[in-house]
């Protein structure tokens, strides 16, 4: 198949005062390296990185500005080096889309722990606050999206994408389009630290917030082979978690929800994006196992950190606490093998492009069940 010329345009936030009221705008895509795939988009899920970023809440960013890093969509054009990917197949690119490759991380198959690791679209050159700059800086330092030419980084709420082959995944032709979609950065962010703490049979373990990451790991754990423990404030979502698989659902809203399932999990996944004072942590952690892992891939606006726990709630179970940064290409081709395998497709809604500024705000008012993926309509 011949290579066809593809023009970039995206739903960009122009004005941060209107955060979700995204405009089409032209937009200068990086410069084609014979490492790299342009692929022409056709879905975009709707994650909550692009809500914390247009709101400002991870800081200021620089405009204009297109979010969305779950994409799907068909190979345009391949460079000189690319070996995996021809014109007019399906191809993914999740929150990253390039890294040093020459790294520690990148040699051992960390790449996306890589410290120069570019992400698929930019944000956090600065912030509106000094009084939270130190917290800006921890984030700013994992996070970039400018290449070292100067090209600012925009992402998949737009016609094309051009990304390193590292960072551009096949996608199998049993998952659809739209469902692949949502894998590129919620399916691939909980699968990562599922398999890297070994979930599976014999296994118990907890997710905590069943929203568009949860559904996921519910999902992946579930097909994984463990005992799936599933926590959650909201009953009305019950009836859907436990059709996904989950063995136990838990309201979190009730008064000791963690007395009866102390010293149970062997691992606790995080996806909660929002924590403030009231969440009680020490509880959570109080139904690790001994040497069970706290993981958290929920990132909250730099203003709500992690609620305080004090050293006896790590102690007495020898319990772990620690995170996890979306995840490898040789862990998404894992994952997209199991979905292929397991016939797995995740809870979503799909709308028109034009619509993602109310899907945007849907998502911010977590009125979803579970992920938002966006088609392709800009001409």
């Amino acid at each position: 198949m011949s290579q066809q010329e593809v023009e970039f345009k995206g739903y960009a936030l122009t004005d941060p005062a209107k955060w979700n009221d995204l405009k089409v705008i032209d937009f200068k895509p990086k410069n084609f390296s014979p490492e790299d795939i342009e692929i022409a988009i056709t879905h975009c899920g709707v994650c909550g990185s692009d809500v914390h970023t247009l709101t400002q809440g991870w800081g200021e960013s620089k405009l204009p500005l297109v979010v969305g890093h779950e994409i799907v969509g068909t190979v345009t054009r391949v460079g000189e080096k690319v070996t995996e990917f021809k014109p007019g197949d399906r191809a993914g690119v999740g929150a990253q889309r390039g890294s040093c490759l020459e790294c520690r991380e990148c040699k051992d198959g960390y790449e996306n722990y890589c410290p120069k690791g570019i992400d698929t679209y930019a944000r956090l050159p600065s912030f509106r606050s000094s009084t939270l700059q130190a917290l800006i800086n921890v984030v700013a330092r994992v996070q970039n999206a400018e290449y070292p030419d100067g090209v600012v980084a925009q992402g998949g709420y737009s016609t094309a994408i051009r990304a390193n082959e590292r960072f551009v995944f096949p996608i199998p032709d049993e998952i659809e389009s739209r469902h692949a979609a949502s894998m590129m950065c919620a399916g691939l962010t909980v699968y990562s630290p599922l398999k890297t703490h070994g979930a599976g049979p014999g296994k118990k373990v907890g997710i905590m917030g069943i929203g568009g990451l949860g559904h996921y790991a519910v999902l992946w754990a579930k097909a994984m082979g463990a005992e799936v423990f599933a926590f959650t404030h909201d009953d009305s979502k019950a009836e859907d978690i436990k059709k996904m698989g989950a063995d136990h659902v838990v309201n979190t809203g009730k008064k000791d929800f963690a007395k009866d399932y102390t010293r149970t999990l062997d691992i606790l996944l995080s996806t909660r994006d929002v924590f403030g004072d009231s969440t009680p942590l020490g509880d959570y952690l109080s139904m690790l196992y001994v040497h069970g892992r706290f993981v958290t891939v929920g990132l909250p606006d730099a203003d709500d950190p992690l609620p305080s726990i004090h050293a006896f709630d790590l102690v007495p179970s020898g319990c772990l606490l620690g995170g996890s940064k979306i995840g490898s290409k040789k862990e998404c081709l894992e994952m997209l093998e199991l979905a292929r395998e397991k016939g797995i497709k995740p809870w979503i809604e799909e709308r028109p492009m034009r619509e993602v500024g109310r899907a945007l705000q849907d998502l911010k008012n977590n009125n979803v069940r579970y992920r938002f993926v966006m088609k392709q309509d800009i001409n």
